[in-house]
C-alpha cells in the first residue's frame, strides 16, 4: 500500500465508486476526506454526461461530501471541447440531459434539428422513438455521429441500466454509421484529465469500477490502476479481459481502511 499512499494525484470515477444513484457507497466520505487531509490532487472523471460540475458538486454535498466544482471533469465537457476544436461555432442535435447541452452551449455551439453539423448522444431519461427517427434522418443527410462515451451499461441503486452506447445502437444500426465516442477510454479525455490534475503518470492512479473504461484507460495512459468491485465489474468478471488492474478492492472503503492501516 505504500505505493498508493505516496501517489500525488488520483483520478476517480463516480458511478459505482462513490455512489449508486442517490446512495453513497461505504467509505466514500472517508476516502475523500483522506485526499484532502494529505493534500493530494484529485479529479472526479466521469463518463456520465447528465450533470454539470456544479450539479455534481451539489449532489455530493447532499450526500455529505463537500468538493469544489473544479474537481470534476465529465464526458460532456470533453465532448464539447472536442466539438469546438473540430468545428468552431458549429451546431448540433443533442439527445441528452442538461449537463451535455450546457457544455455544448458554453463552447459556442447552437442547437439545430434541421441541418446540424453533429448528432450527439449521451445518457438521458427522455429517450424516445421520435428522437431516434430524427437522429437517423439527420445522420443519413450528413450529420456526424458522436457519443459522449462508449459505456453499454451503468450502475444504479436499482442495478444495471442502459448507458450511452446502448442508446446509440439503434441509430448506428439503422444508418450504418459508427459513432465516435469521446469519454473513457478515449485518450482525448485522459489527456485532459492529466493536464487538469497536474501530475506525472508515475505520480497518478486511476480508481474505477469498470474494466472496459476505467482500467483500460489507465493502462493505456501508463498510470497505475485500482478496480473497485462496488460497481459494474465483479471479481469473476476480471478474467473476461486480457489485461488486469494493478490493485483490486471491494470498494473505496476497503481501500481507505488499508491506506490508514499502512500509515499507522
Amino acid at each position: 500500500m505504500k505505493e498508493i499512499v505516496n501517489k500525488k494525484g488520483f483520478i476517480c470515477d463516480m458511478d459505482g465508486v462513490i455512489y449508486h444513484g442517490n446512495n453513497l457507497l461505504p467509505g466514500a466520505k472517508e476516502f475523500v476526506n483522506w485526499l484532502k487531509e494529505v493534500d493530494r490532487e484529485f479529479l472526479f472523471l466521469t463518463n456520465s454526461s447528465e450533470r454539470s460540475p456544479r450539479e455534481l458538486a451539489e449532489k455530493l454535498a447532499r450526500l455529505g461530501i463537500e468538493v469544489e466544482e473544479d474537481h470534476f471533469y465529465t464526458s460532456a465537457l470533453a465532448t464539447a471541447s472536442f466539438l469546438s476544436s473540430q468545428c468552431p461555432n458549429g451546431s448540433a442535435f443533442v439527445i441528452g440531459e442538461n449537463g451535455l447541452t450546457k457544455a455544448i452551449y458554453d463552447e459556442g455551439f447552437s442547437m439545430n434539428n434541421i441541418d446540424p453539423d453533429y448528432v450527439i448522444v449521451g445518457e438521458t431519461r427522455t429517450y424516445n422513438i421520435e428522437k431516434i427517427e430524427l437522429a437517423v434522418h439527420l445522420v443519413v443527410n450528413g450529420a456526424k455521429l458522436i457519443g459522449t462515451n462508449s459505456d453499454l451499461t451503468g450502475p444504479s441503486e436499482k442495478g444495471i441500466i442502459p448507458a450511452t452506447r446502448a442508446l446509440m445502437a439503434p441509430i448506428e444500426l439503422t444508418t450504418g454509421k459508427q459513432a465516435y465516442y469521446i469519454g473513457k477510454p478515449n485518450p482525448l479525455m485522459m489527456r485532459e484529465a492529466m493536464l487538469k490534475l497536474g501530475c506525472t503518470v508515475e505520480e497518478t492512479m486511476i480508481i474505477g469500477d469498470r474494466m472496459d473504461t476505467d482500467i483500460v484507460a489507465g493502462i493505456e495512459s501508463g498510470i497505475d490502476t485500482a478496480l473497485v468491485l462496488s460497481g459494474v465489474t465483479s471479481r469473476e468478471g476480471i478474467d473476461a479481459f486480457p489485461y488486469s488492474p494493478k490493485y483490486v478492492f471491494e470498494g473505496v472503503g476497503d481501500l481507505i481502511n488499508r491506506v490508514r492501516n499502512e500509515v499507522v
